[in-house]
């Protein structure tokens, strides 16, 4: 059976999670023939002017475009100088207008970290885990006005485990992202793929992320705040207080891993109290009273200290034992 055509495609996507497919593309038969991504930004505590991913990855082989909006023609005139077959579009950052999307004579396709239409928006991923969902997974689907309301040509199912982190998850997915869209740009081009109107029922939304939402509210059950901590990693990280019952001083603590306690005997502590610090180095943990059961926090940082094991911080936090009290004075 001959190989589907070679097509001309144009890219558009900025963070490292877009990588993997732009680097399939490049090493494909096919022919990337210009990138579309966030311009520059500051970066870093030096807030030194720093380049997207996907930039730097590209900048040496392809032609790199970074328009501040896609509002005017002027903004995506370079779509027209390079006659792409199809627009492939990865966790760009702008909303593409009509004209973009009816630029390209194959159309624009995305490739989604959800299982359409559940986590249409900006964070599936982080949504998926707190939400305590047991599977997520990958959509190529093609593009129209809506927010990822598009039809779906593939998608790939992905579990998720138990420990899974916000960065694991999305990891495990980018891997699977590049070999996916390669599948659907070949369906695509031959005319064997048919897109598949998303149902309507189903609809979830995956707002942004807000730092807001990485304060830990021990008056929740341990296995919603575990659910938060996992799906913050690497950003925002969740975060606590300890308060001071001298003063009424609050320290802002990182807590970086946890594991809902196995054995959590009632002792009528109000939630946020700490019930047992064990100090025993790198097997350690300080266990805190929930809403609902208890939470063994596994690693913590003070901001501006380096990450370490409960079991170190708790010998070195004499302030963390048991009767200490996390979350904010109410």
């Amino acid at each position: 059976m001959p190989q589907p055509a070679a097509l001309r495609v144009a890219f558009a996507g900025t963070p490292q999670f877009a990588l993997p497919v732009l680097l399939e593309l490049l090493h494909s038969r096919h022919r990337v023939i210009g990138v579309l991504t966030q311009p520059d930004r500051p970066r870093g505590r030096g807030r030194q002017l720093g380049s997207s991913p996907v930039k730097l990855a590209a900048q040496s082989s392809v032609p790199v475009c970074q328009p501040t909006g896609l509002r005017e023609p002027a903004d995506w005139a370079m779509l027209h100088e390079w006659r792409p077959d199809v627009l492939v579009v990865v966790a760009y950052g702008l909303i593409l207008p009509q004209p973009v999307l009816d630029l390209p004579p194959l159309g624009c396709l995305n490739v989604h970290a959800s299982l359409l239409p559940r986590w249409r928006g900006a964070a599936p991923i982080e949504r998926a885990l707190l939400a305590g969902d047991r599977e997520t997974g990958l959509t190529v689907m093609r593009m129209e006005a809506g927010l990822d309301t598009g039809p779906i040509l593939l998608q790939q199912r992905v579990p998720i485990e138990p420990h899974d982190t916000g960065a694991s998850l999305r990891d495990r997915l980018a891997d699977l992202s590049g070999p996916l869209l390669l599948r659907a740009l070949d369906g695509v081009a031959d005319g064997t793929l048919v897109a598949t109107p998303q149902p309507a029922e189903g609809v979830t939304y995956a707002r942004k992320l807000d730092k807001s939402e990485a304060r830990i509210d021990w008056r929740r059950p341990a296995a919603d705040i575990e659910r938060l901590i996992r799906a913050l990693q690497p950003w925002a990280t969740a975060d606590t207080v300890r308060v001071d019952p001298q003063t009424g001083e609050q320290e802002r603590l990182l807590v970086h891993a946890a594991r809902i306690a196995p054995d959590c005997a009632e002792s009528g502590a109000a939630p946020g109290c700490v019930v047992e610090a064990v100090g025993r180095h790198r097997d350690g943990y300080i266990r805190v009273r929930c809403g609902e059961g208890c939470l063994d926090l596994l690693a913590l940082q003070r901001p501006g200290g380096s990450r370490q094991p409960a079991g170190v911080f708790a010998s070195g936090h004499r302030a963390l034992v048991a009767g200490a009290r996390l979350g904010e004075a109410r």
